[in-house]
């Protein structure tokens, strides 16, 4: 988390945050990760409500449905600087793309806050301790989420779970605030609707900014792999959809000499080859995704020369032998007629990121064959 998306302390002293989220899967009863990895003072909630709120835009929850979290048995807990917690289980039926709302009461922010600038979700924030609150008349509404790390599911013991490791664009970017249509939510509609893929769920893992091979809003791809895919419970695919950041970074302030565009695609390249490395080791299938055209970009201003090296990284996810499978993102984003530009029915405007119509051809773009039953074994059992 970098500052520019904090709150003021002041918003989190004696503070109760409302947090809605969507579920990739149904279960018998669910556990919530909290993290404080960003922070360099402890974390104290004193108070966790889990709830089924009315709708996804709103702070109101269903009368009587909220359940206390509890931390090894107790109300409250305080996390560690850099560290995350998970709540124990608790009774809590919730069905496939299902919300759930998260209510928690916070002390005193630490130094640092752990977030997610790009929730495209509504949160709600009072003074107070409103945790089992109806609803928050009169909260500030920020489009954030804090401290919430993830949310495990008490699936079927065939469930399984796809992450998706990614930048801005599958952080969504351009998708509509609490209407859950990014890629990763479309796709995960589309993988609900087969009897062959229903036991599969959704990580979405991406963040705007994000790098492969420096650190941007969070830290760089290859230092999330252990705790962001590696870690994430019943994960067995990968989708890895990250570079355009590294590449249009290179000469956003100027013109560079053609030997760093060679290197920036040799670290590139070689990055990609660690994640399927390291993946395998935990006999995870890693799945490329090509890069989508970003010509026009007043963002990054790019150039031949970095459309060059878009097209080398591309034909090196496509050439057999390096990815498991390649989900070809650009074959489907690109305007036939200018190929180093988005389709103009599927631009947000900024010529970087797709709009939700993008998304949904994105989503369509995914061969749901990939994640039908396999004879490799997953290596965790439970799927969020």
């Amino acid at each position: 988390m970098e500052p520019y998306n904090a709150l003021n302390p002041e918003d989190l002293h004696d503070a109760t945050l409302r947090q809605i989220v969507r579920l990739s899967l149904g279960g018998s009863e669910v556990r919530v990760h909290f993290s404080n990895r960003f922070g360099s003072t402890p974390l104290h909630l004193t108070a966790v409500d889990i709830a089924r709120p009315l709708a996804p835009n709103s702070s109101k929850i269903v009368a009587g449905s909220d359940t206390d979290l509890k931390f090894s048995g107790s109300r409250d807990v305080t996390i560690p600087p850099h560290a995350e917690y998970v709540s124990d289980p608790v009774p809590f039926p919730v069905t496939a793309l299902s919300d759930v709302a998260i209510t928690l009461h916070i002390e005193d922010a630490p130094a640092g806050q752990t977030g997610h600038p790009g929730s495209r979700a509504t949160s709600y924030v009072a003074h107070g301790d409103l945790v089992s609150a109806d609803e928050f008349a009169g909260a500030k509404t920020i489009e954030h989420w804090y401290f919430i790390a993830g949310v495990d599911v008490a699936a079927s013991q065939d469930a399984n779970a796809i992450v998706v490791l990614g930048d801005s664009i599958t952080d969504g970017h351009g998708a509509t605030t609490d209407g859950n249509n990014r890629w990763t939510d479309v796709l995960t509609k589309h993988l609900q609707a087969r009897s062959a893929t229903r036991n599969m769920a959704v990580l979405n893992q991406g963040i705007g900014g994000n790098h492969l091979l420096t650190d941007g809003l969070g830290p760089n791809a290859l230092a999330r792999l252990d705790c962001d895919v590696i870690a994430q419970p019943g994960v067995r695919y990968l989708i890895v959809l990250e570079g355009i950041n590294d590449i249009g970074m290179l000469a956003r302030e100027g013109d560079v000499p053609s030997a760093e565009h060679d290197v920036l695609v040799r670290r590139i390249l070689a990055a990609y080859e660690q994640i399927v490395t390291r993946a395998h080791t935990y006999g995870i299938k890693v799945i490329g995704g090509t890069i989508l055209p970003f010509a026009g970009s007043t963002y990054y201003h790019p150039a031949p020369a970095n459309e060059a090296d878009r097209q080398a990284v591309n034909d090196w996810i496509r050439a057999a032998g390096h990815f498991d499978a390649v989900i070809d993102f650009d074959k489907i984003m690109r305007d036939p007629e200018h190929p180093e530009r988005l389709l103009p029915a599927y631009d947000s405007g900024d010529h970087l990121h797709p709009s939700p119509a993008g998304y949904a051809a994105m989503a369509e773009a995914v061969p749901l064959s990939l994640f039908e039953a396999s004879t490799a074994p997953a290596t965790k059992k439970k799927a969020n």
